[in-house]
């Protein structure tokens, strides 16, 4: 698989159909899988910590979910043609999952949202199956009582969706426990196919400005998205210090 190291960060530079068949292949083979779907914060954060960094780096698929990181990527001199968003993916490949009859676990947001997000999914995906659901809050002795509920439940595919890093953290302290072949942490994509929280119009996120959006939606973000002109600047500053 070509990745490109962004600020340490194994990024795949597949697109999305390319990841999507890369996710149906995992389906198949032996074990299971870990797909993470940073964005320019995630990066950075990853960038200075660097026990967070090695823990996506030990994920099967790193996927350009911003277009920072398609930007950043340019900078370093080795091009991501495509933004491979996560929850473009995830649509994709639930399409994919329902042609062939593989299943679907949802873990995270709200109660009641995994289960309202499974039944839109199924409607709009005839022939899938959303084999169990459960709410993100949860407390740490409970973590057993999840695990057996996703294996039990016979899914091929797991969506964690606790936010990062806590997603990310789940996943890679309970991947040798779990049953399924892939597990993902998709932040919050359960409340954007809910409507809870809508993704920007198609325009916004073509140019790049998904982002911006979002903050005129939601405000209180404008502290998280000063990560982006840190992301920008520690790019051209240290990007090319990291080899290809």
């Amino acid at each position: 698989m070509d990745t490109v190291n962004i600020l340490g960060a194994r990024i795949s530079m597949m697109g999305i159909e390319e990841s999507v068949d890369c996710i149906m292949d995992m389906m198949e083979q032996s074990g299971n899988h870990a797909i993470f779907t940073p964005n320019s914060e995630i990066v950075m954060n990853a960038y200075k910590d660097k026990e967070f960094l090695d823990l996506i780096n030990d994920a099967d698929l790193l996927t350009a979910d911003g277009i920072g990181l398609v930007y950043a990527s340019k900078i370093v001199g080795k091009p991501i043609y495509e933004r491979a968003a996560g929850f473009d993916i995830a649509m994709e490949l639930v399409a994919r999952m329902a042609e062939e009859g593989k299943t679907l676990f949802l873990f995270g947001s709200k109660p009641g949202t995994a289960e309202r997000a499974a039944d839109i999914l199924m409607e709009e995906n005839p022939g899938l199956k959303v084999v169990g659901t459960r709410n993100g809050y949860f407390k740490p002795e409970e973590t057993d009582d999840i695990i057996s509920e996703i294996n039990s439940s016979g899914a091929d595919v797991v969506w964690v969706c606790l936010g990062s890093p806590a997603q990310e953290k789940w996943i890679m302290a309970n991947k040798d426990k779990l049953w399924c072949k892939v597990m993902m942490g998709l932040g919050g994509s359960l409340d954007a196919i809910t409507g809870d929280m809508p993704r920007a119009p198609q325009w916004w996120c073509n140019h790049g400005l998904e982002w911006f959006y979002r903050l005129m939606k939601q405000p209180s973000r404008i502290g998280r998205m000063m990560a982006l002109p840190k992301f920008g600047l520690t790019v051209l500053i240290n990007g090319r210090k990291f080899p290809q």
